[in-house]
């Protein structure tokens, strides 16, 4: 089971109505206007909630002419809150090289869409993770424990980027690097900002 089919899993019961929703279909199945009334909400809300449990594979749908009944995939649920179980209780048997190798594809396909071939940065990222996946390649080749002037890091950066002054602020803001009397130098790797933690 991979990382994001856990996660996907976990977003689709974080909600009160959706959790309700799979309790009442637990007793058999039931359409939409019945779940509704149960729940004291309007049909509408029955649908948004069980389309997120559909994509989700929590529910299975029927037609019959116009109504439509709802029933459990006994099977997904079951083997999603396995698959949770395992990869938390297991890592020494799996889990944790499946948050690895989920990790190393996120990096890899960052590097593929944010630079070209011959390394330079087409454009910084918006969403933060992949940010500090690009500052963080950026500034692993840089001295550790070197000083530099703003000049030199300005030049650094130019060899990827025009945008000089922008991403040598994002190093500052990231704890990348620190910067004293326009002197910068590399922060122990501990301090950096960890792209790996975010969701």
């Amino acid at each position: 089971m991979q990382l994001d089919k856990v996660v996907n899993y976990h977003k689709a019961l974080a909600d009160p109505t959706r959790i309700k929703i799979l309790i009442l279909l637990a007793d058999g199945e039931l359409n939409g206007q019945i779940l509704a009334e149960k729940l004291c909400v309007t049909p509408a809300t029955i649908t948004h909630h069980a389309a997120k449990l559909r994509v989700a594979s929590l529910i299975n749908e029927r037609r019959d002419k116009n109504t439509i009944y709802f029933s459990l995939n006994h099977y997904f649920i079951k083997n999603n809150s396995s698959a949770t179980e395992k990869l938390i209780y297991r890592k020494d048997k799996g889990g944790l090289a499946i948050l690895e190798d989920e990790q190393k594809r996120l990096k890899e396909s960052v590097i593929k869409n944010f630079f070209t071939n011959e390394g330079k940065l087409k454009s910084m990222p918006v969403q933060l993770k992949k940010k500090l996946i690009v500052l963080e390649l950026l500034v692993s080749k840089l001295e550790k424990g070197r000083k530099y002037c703003e000049r030199e890091i300005n030049e650094f950066i130019k060899n990827f980027h025009g945008d000089f002054a922008t991403i040598r602020r994002e190093f500052i803001m990231h704890q990348f690097m620190f910067r004293e009397n326009q002197i910068y130098e590399l922060n122990p790797p501990e301090m950096w900002a960890k792209w790996e933690v975010l969701s």
